[in-house]
């Protein structure tokens, strides 16, 4: 038995894909993975089987938005092998959890640009990408004092001309052109100074160019 994309299971909490579509329309990504890991176990609990455009990617990539990579791969080793083989994307958003669990920082901007997603997909691709360059903003600020521009660039998936031109104008901080290394200027706490959102969408917009 497999339960219609905007219905629900019999008996259950009322949960849908809808839910999940609402949550992405208003940019509640931190609440997609419970939304998505509820319906399952109700489907489980009601007996019934996924139907074929079950969200698997965004199932995957909500976990890894909440910094959660062990569910995230529990997600994949419960998902069908004829499923894998059936959905690039999915097989996608897998890649990036793979890279993240080495520390592949490179490897993870790659993964995140490498597929044209879904809108709905894109979306939470993209949210993935800001809170992880943020992230590696906020590692480099905090645990360096210097950073090889080469470095930096892997950190934040810039080239290292922009790299450079980011640190340099958005954060202050210094490059030394015969060493070609940066000094990191630590980020100022947000009990001091609100955090300057223009600043991260110009980190976006430099990493992530996921319009078509």
């Amino acid at each position: 038995m497999a339960i219609p994309v905007n219905g629900s299971v019999a008996g259950s909490s009322g949960l849908s894909f809808s839910a999940v579509q609402e949550a992405i329309k208003a940019g509640l990504y931190a609440d997609l993975a419970n939304i998505i890991d509820t319906l399952e176990l109700e489907v489980s609990a009601a007996g019934a089987s996924k139907p074929q455009d079950w969200p698997y990617a965004i199932q995957i990539l909500a976990h890894v938005f909440n910094h959660d990579l062990n569910s995230a791969r529990f997600v994949w080793k419960r998902t069908p092998d004829a499923v894998k083989q059936s959905n690039p994307e999915l097989v996608a958003a897998w890649k990036i959890v793979q890279c993240m669990w080495m520390h592949d920082h490179a490897g993870v901007y790659a993964a995140l640009r490498a597929y044209s997603w879904a809108s709905d997909v894109q979306q939470v691709v993209a949210a993935v990408g800001e809170d992880y360059s943020h992230g590696m903003l906020k590692l480099l600020s905090t645990a360096y004092s210097t950073v090889s521009v080469v470095d930096a660039a892997a950190f934040l998936g810039l080239s290292e001309n922009d790299v450079v031109t980011f640190t340099s104008q958005q954060h202050g901080w210094v490059l030394d052109p015969a060493t070609k290394m940066l000094t990191v200027m630590p980020m100022v706490a947000a009990a001091t100074k609100k955090t300057d959102s223009s600043q991260l969408q110009n980190l976006t917009e430099y990493v992530f160019h996921l319009e078509h």
